[in-house]
């Protein structure tokens, strides 16, 4: 029968066996022998390597100087860092302990002398202007790690098989571990420890990582443990490389956390901007958001129609929280209001007639600008006026029951011989009952005190037209 269960299992078990085919590495291996000899030869570092490696740093150097990603990746594939760290791989897999303190001996006087030629090649280069070459290798993620252990996984497969094709050459472009030696030894010269802190983490990922997965290719291949071996000894080393591991792999998390919020902050402030900031007359030229030890920021430029400041800041800020930037810090810059920065920027790009004509319309724009902030000033000073009757009347009725009504003016007196200008404060008080001339000297000290004004006149209407 043609769906009988029988012939069901047994077309999927020739499937399955026939997809297992495809990744059966055991008929394409070399002998275990071949593949540690190939790997141990590598390890060393005297003689040519040592000159190859530091050739390999200047070179790097130079690319990282001059952001030229093809000078970089040319240093990669002529450095012989991979094989120290493939070395200690091999040994932690079979248990080789002087495999191991050789290889990390080797390996740490490697790095070191990276560091350093690096250190003196930037000390003495001209250009000292951080690229993005070299920005790239100073944050590290959890990218990297699963770069590194790919790659390392990869790298051990092709050394352990018959076909190695072009696998190490790409492993060292894909790992980068000569960049990072290159961004440290930048970061010693110019004294900038963030360079040089970012760029040996990222180091010690891809070596850890690197030898990671080749103790996990050598157990998949099966090479036999060194004998004689200190079973006790071979836990421990066991038990600090998941450690290492472990460790190493902590601060990569968490750096990728961070980024991934900023990716996020960012993308919202984008979004926002483009939503909100749509006028007719005025358009966006430009929009920066950062965010800084939890401090966040969007900074938006615009151009055209000069708009309300105080309504348009005020209108966009209460829009944050709907947009989820809940606590961010809004800045908008128009043309009146560049930064003593920008307004370098703007001049510094005109000559002649065009800089005469900027500089004129900003001279206007800042005149305009200061007659509507006094204006402003004004306006509110009338209103505080305005409403201060109404801010003590409440203490006046317990104070001074006899007020029946009051207003607090601010009148200008103009003498008419000398035409001398003088600002009074004036206080038009209607009694209910009269008061005595003390109690009118203590309502004339209360207002002053009260409404902190250095001296104040009462003047009774009691007897003129009642409200």
């Amino acid at each position: 029968m043609p769906n009988d269960p029988d012939n069901i299992k047994k077309a999927g078990a020739l499937f399955i066996q026939s997809l297992k085919s495809y990744f059966a590495i055991n008929s394409f291996l070399v002998p275990q022998a071949d593949a540690e000899s190939d790997i141990r030869e590598g390890v060393s570092f005297r003689g040519p390597n040592m000159l190859i490696l530091i050739f390999a740093i200047f070179i790097a150097s130079l690319g990282l100087n001059t952001n030229s990603t093809a000078v970089i990746i040319g240093a990669m594939l002529i450095s012989p860092l991979m094989g120290p760290i493939i070395g200690m791989g091999l040994g932690v897999g079979i248990n080789d302990f002087e495999l191991i303190k050789r290889s990390g001996r080797n390996l740490l006087m490697a790095a070191g002398f990276s560091v350093l030629t690096s250190t003196i090649y930037f000390l003495i280069s001209p250009v000292n202007e951080s690229h993005s070459e070299l920005l790239a290798r100073t944050s590290p993620t959890i990218y990297d790690v699963f770069i590194a252990f790919f790659g390392g996984a990869a790298g051990i497969i092709a050394v352990g098989s018959r076909s190695k094709g072009n696998v190490l050459p790409g492993v060292a472009i894909a790992t980068a571990l000569m960049p990072p030696l290159c961004t440290a030894g930048y970061g010693l010269a110019t004294w900038q420890l963030h360079y040089f802190l970012g760029a040996t983490y990222l180091f010690i990922i891809n070596s850890i990582y690197i030898g990671f997965s080749t103790v996990l290719g050598v157990k998949m291949m099966r090479y036999k443990h060194k004998q004689f071996v200190n079973v006790e000894r071979a836990r421990k080393v066991r038990r600090m490389v998941t450690i290492l591991v472990v460790i190493t792999a902590i601060p990569a998390v968490y750096l990728t956390y961070e980024m991934l919020r900023s990716n996020s902050f960012k993308m919202k402030a984008m979004q926002f901007v483009e939503q909100q900031f749509d006028f007719p007359s005025t358009k966006v030229l430009s929009c920066s958001a950062t965010m800084n030890k939890g401090h966040r920021d969007i900074t938006v430029t615009l151009i055209g129609k000069i708009l309300p400041q105080d309504s348009l800041q005020l209108a966009m800020q209460s829009k944050l929280e709907g947009a989820g930037l809940s606590g961010t810090s809004l800045t908008i810059i128009q043309g009146a209001q560049p930064s003593a920065t920008a307004g370098a920027d703007a001049t510094s790009t005109l000559t002649g007639s065009a800089k005469d004509i900027y500089e004129v319309a900003q001279a206007t724009i800042d005149r305009q600008i200061g007659t509507i902030d006094s204006l402003r000033y004004e306006l509110y000073e009338r209103a505080r006026a305005d409403s201060i009757g109404a801010t003590i009347a409440p203490e006046l009725k317990v104070l001074f029951p006899q007020v029946e009504d009051i207003a607090i003016v601010q009148p200008q007196f103009t003498a008419v011989k000398n035409d001398h200008h003088e600002d009074v404060n004036v206080a038009l008080v209607r009694y209910s009952t009269a008061m005595t001339d003390t109690q009118r000297e203590k309502l004339r000290e209360y207002l002053q005190a009260r409404l902190r004004l250095h001296h104040v006149h009462i003047v009774d209407i009691t007897h003129q037209i009642k409200l």
